[in-house]
C-alpha cells in the first residue's frame, strides 16, 4: 500500500517537491492527491535552512537537532536582522498527468534568542509572531488559521472543489 511509499523530495523548490509528491502518489492510487512541501527561510542565513529544514542538522536529526544548530548559526546575529518565514506550497496533481495545481502560504515572523511553548513541533518554540508569541504557543485551533499550512491549503481551496468533483464523477 502507500503506507510504505516514498518519493524522493530532490526538487529545487518547494513547488517542486510538493508537485513531485502529489504526482507520484496520483499515479500510484489512481486518484487526485495533495502533497505539502514547506520550510523554514531565515534572511540572515540567505534564506536557510530552506529545503533543507527538516534535516537541517543531518538527515537523522531530530526537531531539538535542528533548532541547537538555527540558535548557533545566529547566535552573532541581532534580534533586529532574524526575519524569517514559514512558507508552505500545497500541490494537487491527477493520475497520469503532468498537470499539477498549487497554492502557497507564507507566514512572517523572526527567529528568537530563546524556546517557548510545548504545542507545536520542528521550529516552532523559536519562531517569534509579531506579536511575540512563539508558534509553539497557539492552541490548534489558531494555528490552525494562521499558519503556512493553513494559508496553503486556503489559496488552493479552488483546487479542492476540482478534486471534489472529480471524485464525484469517478464514484
Amino acid at each position: 500500500g502507500l503506507k510504505d511509499f516514498t518519493v524522493v523530495e530532490d526538487g529545487e523548490t518547494y513547488a517542486e517537491n510538493a508537485g513531485r509528491k502529489a504526482r507520484s502518489y496520483a499515479n500510484a492510487c489512481g486518484l487526485p492527491a495533495l502533497a505539502d512541501d514547506s520550510g523554514l527561510e531565515v534572511d540572515a542565513l540567505d534564506g536557510a535552512p530552506g529545503l533543507y529544514s527538516a534535516r537541517y542538522a543531518g538527515e537523522a536529526a531530530d526537531d531539538t537537532a535542528n533548532r541547537a544548530k538555527l540558535l548557533q548559526a545566529l547566535a552573532n546575529v541581532p534580534t533586529e536582522r532574524r526575519a524569517a518565514r514559514f512558507r508552505c506550497v500545497i500541490a494537487l496533481a491527477f493520475p497520469y498527468t503532468t498537470n499539477v495545481r498549487l497554492g502557497e502560504g507564507v507566514v512572517e515572523g523572526s527567529i528568537a534568542v530563546d524556546e517557548r511553548g510545548d504545542l507545536g513541533f520542528g521550529y516552532d518554540p523559536l519562531f517569534a509572531l509579531p506579536d511575540d508569541r512563539r508558534m509553539a504557543e497557539l492552541d490548534v485551533s489558531e494555528k490552525n488559521r494562521i499558519s503556512h499550512r493553513a494559508l496553503a491549503l486556503a489559496n488552493a481551496s479552488w483546487a479542492l472543489d476540482v478534486m471534489a468533483k472529480t471524485l464525484d464523477q469517478t464514484s
